[in-house]
């Protein structure tokens, strides 16, 4: 899954921040750059290493059987010892 990355003009003015400077807050120094104080301190959410392994079972499952849906994936996976439900299996897939 591709996690969302700021525009390269947004991360240029994020590098310009110097949140050690004494003269200067954060607030006057994204002011002066244009940035929003939201976007100085985004920090991308990850994905947890649970799911990146039930993804990596779900690539494979679907490598070997293309045609199964949702329900049956959730199946095998459960049989797999793995606790998935109706509304997982599809938001991995």
């Amino acid at each position: 899954m591709a996690e969302k990355k700021l525009p390269p003009a947004l991360e240029a003015k994020r590098a310009m921040i110097d949140p050690q400077d004494p003269t200067w807050s954060i607030r006057e120094q994204c002011a002066l750059v244009g940035l929003n104080r939201s976007s100085y301190y985004y920090t991308p959410a990850t994905e947890s290493p649970e799911n990146l392994a039930l993804m990596r079972l779900l690539d494979a499952q679907y490598l070997r059987t293309p045609f199964y849906g949702y329900r049956r994936t959730m199946v095998y996976l459960q049989q797999a010892g793995h606790p998935v439900n109706h509304e997982r299996v599809p938001r991995l897939m």
